[in-house]
């Protein structure tokens, strides 16, 4: 988990329908690079799941019980 670059942020917003120039990508990037760092620590440490489906699946077997 690393600090997202402005063309990483810029490529992310286009994929996702609202492109955004390097000014506006390079802002959003410093933005939310402290929050980046701050977990930098324990990237990787910390259980998550991957497989939405599994989400369901334990819903459904919790309300049968």
């Amino acid at each position: 988990m690393t600090r997202p670059t402005e063309k990483e942020i810029g490529a992310i917003a286009s994929a996702a329908g609202v492109p955004v120039d390097t000014e506006i990508a390079t802002r959003i990037a410093g933005s939310i690079g402290p929050a980046f760092d701050g977990f930098a620590a324990i990237a990787g440490t910390l259980p998550f799941d991957l497989e939405p489906s599994t989400f369901t699946l334990v819903q459904t077997e919790k309300a049968a019980r």
